[in-house]
């Protein structure tokens, strides 16, 4: 064509090879719904009228029914699916539309375009919302945000901090006299109607979601904020803290069983030979306080031997002893029993003398 050459595979140039004629129609119905927009002085705007057919039809850009010149609509096919509007004025306003039309036939598109007056005023929140909200626990809700402002605002989401939970938080700014948490904000989205939209969405609530959040709208003139609270429902599942079980033991049982006992048999027998060595401690004592008694008294005397012989001097002798031993324990004193064991050892000596006599005796010895 003369207005210049397609590009393979746009689908405003496809054009049927067959010879059939083909009415004209929109290929992206979806960006052009927006119908009436209005924007501040000094923006732009961009409408689309994107059409295929066959013969490959023509648009004709109008605003108010009188045609647009080529200045106005740009240069290039390509460029005339889209009429661009810069650094608009309040002389732009008014009803722009695109006529598309060939042989088979036309279709036509009108958007109105308003030009708002900068009024230098900070933005304000129009509708009701954010509005307070209830949600499940583990669930999904949204706040959401719509700012009116001559000039496209900055829209940010806040939460306020709960006393105690300041350490939980990097950073917080102080708005009034409580502070509040900058949450993540999404794109920001312009309406038909001028107005601007934001919305905040929280998944999978939370015990700590719950709470005051704040809408801050703000542009260079100033800003404006606007409150809604957050209900968490109680979690229906309570998490139980798990209670840590006892590890298999990697030991036989054989094993395990018998180093406990071990260690009882053992602090058994220190115990019981701990208690024989205190009882004989004790009867040492008892012993040697009634012997440093007993030789402080005069010793008994025992009475020489009978002369009848050795043997009857033996047995004479411990008959003696035991008189003495119960004489003593007559007195009061605890005296503990002696139980004499008796070694007799004799021997026989013969001696000769000079003048003939022969002598003979004997030597007998004793333990007790």
């Amino acid at each position: 064509g003369r207005d210049g050459t397609g590009t393979a595979g746009d689908p405003e140039y496809t054009t049927d090879l067959s010879g059939k004629l083909v009415r004209p129609r929109f290929t992206q119905p979806a960006k052009m719904r927006k119908r009436v927009i209005a924007r501040p002085v000094g923006s732009s705007v961009r409408l689309k009228c994107t059409a295929s057919g066959n013969p490959r039809p023509d648009i004709m850009w109008l605003k108010d029914n009188k045609p647009l010149t080529p200045e106005e609509v740009g240069e290039g096919r390509k460029k005339k699916w889209t009429l661009s509007l810069k650094n608009l004025t309040p002389e732009n306003s008014g009803k722009y539309t695109c006529h598309v039309s060939n042989r088979a036939g036309e279709i036509n598109a009108t958007y109105k375009v308003e030009v708002i007056q900068r009024t230098n005023s900070k933005p304000i929140l129009t509708g009701t919302h954010p509005v307070n909200t209830t949600v499940d626990y583990g669930g999904t809700t949204s706040f959401q945000c719509k700012v009116r402002s001559d000039v496209k605002p900055v829209i940010q989401w806040l939460k306020r901090v709960e006393p105690g939970d300041e350490n939980k938080y990097n950073s917080t700014i102080e708005v009034g006299d409580h502070g509040f948490v900058v949450l993540p904000t999404g794109e920001v989205w312009s309406r038909p109607d001028g107005s601007y939209l934001n919305k905040l969405l929280i998944t999978r609530a939370k015990e700590e979601d719950a709470g005051m959040y704040i809408c801050l709208g703000a542009n260079t003139m100033g800003y404006s904020f606007r409150s809604a609270y957050l209900t968490v429902l109680p979690d229906p599942k309570p998490h139980h803290t798990p209670i840590p079980t006892a590890t298999s033991p990697s030991l036989p049982w054989p094993v395990i069983i018998g180093l406990p006992a071990g260690v009882v048999f053992i602090l058994g027998t220190v115990l019981l030979w701990f208690c024989q060595s205190k009882r004989q401690c004790s009867s040492g004592g008892v012993v040697t306080a009634q012997a440093l008694t007993a030789s402080q008294r005069p010793a008994p005397r025992v009475p020489a031997c009978p002369p009848s012989g050795d043997k009857d001097c033996l047995s004479y002798y411990m008959t003696q002893q035991q008189q003495l031993l119960l004489a003593q324990g007559g007195s009061g004193l605890a005296v503990p029993k002696v139980y004499p064991k008796i070694y007799t050892d004799i021997h026989t000596h013969t001696h000769s003398h000079m003048d003939g006599k022969v002598h003979q005796h004997q030597h007998i010895h004793y333990q007790c």
